[in-house]
């Protein structure tokens, strides 16, 4: 068995109402969904959210709703929180244990950079090493290079976010955005698990605990979650060259 689940809720301090938002005639929800359903590998779709508009549009996709908890809708509630909730409610809607589901394809409301095939793909990666704890979509932004990352010191003047020291000899780095080699940042659209993962979460990495420790990349381009206005013609011009259209 491989489920989907699918978390978004309400509300959004940042920019409002945000997974509701519309791109193409769609809501920004609906591209996750859409996505587990063009799949070929996932069987059973689910949603865990507070939200009334997605409970009722995610129905024509086949998902199933999942009751997100008062204590997980706010802006303080962990992803990580909230996966692994969703993961336990799952097994108890199917009546399964960790043993019958294969993968769980953990996906986000606000992330709406995926496809059936990307999905597929992931799959495939986990399915051919078995010693992979995820897989997950990676794109290359090397614009983002940790070399360029600044934070602002208490003299409000500009200092590297990361020491210079990690990354190589400060007295040979340069600012080409390529010297370094490419910067793989995991943009968010698909985390694909296995149940291990959302069982003991603690023993993940860092930033993204359910993911394991032994990740994959399932390589795509311009992936990201959305959490900016300025974002959405970025997503219409990715979903574009996706292939999707004016619904």
């Amino acid at each position: 068995m491989i489920c989907a689940l699918m978390m978004g809720r309400a509300g959004s301090t940042g920019f409002p109402n945000k997974n509701i938002k519309k791109i193409l005639g769609r809501h920004l929800f609906e591209y996750p969904l859409l996505a587990s359903k063009n799949s070929k590998s996932v069987d059973k779709i689910f949603v865990t959210t507070d939200c009334p508009v997605i409970t009722k549009v995610s129905k024509k996709y086949g998902a199933i709703h999942i009751k997100r908890p008062k204590r997980l809708a706010n802006s303080k509630a962990l992803g990580e929180d909230v996966f692994q909730h969703g993961y336990f409610e799952i097994k108890k809607i199917l009546n399964l244990s960790e043993k019958n589901i294969e993968f769980v394809v953990l996906l986000m409301a606000n992330a709406p950079t995926i496809t059936g095939k990307l999905i597929d793909k992931g799959i495939n990666i986990l399915k051919r090493n078995k010693n992979f704890d995820s897989a997950v979509t990676t794109s290359i932004y090397n614009m983002w290079s940790p070399l360029r990352a600044r934070k602002v010191d208490n003299n409000n003047l500009l200092k590297p976010f990361v020491p210079f020291k990690t990354i190589g000899n400060p007295k040979t780095l340069n600012c080409d955005r390529d010297s370094q080699g490419d910067v793989y940042y995991a943009d968010m659209s698909v985390s694909i698990v296995r149940p291990r993962c959302l069982e003991k979460f603690n023993d993940g990495l860092l930033p993204q605990k359910w993911m394991g420790k032994k990740i994959a990349p399932i390589l795509s381009w311009g992936g990201c979650d959305v959490d900016y206005e300025w974002q959405l013609p970025m997503v219409e011009f990715w979903l574009k060259k996706n292939g999707y259209i004016k619904f």
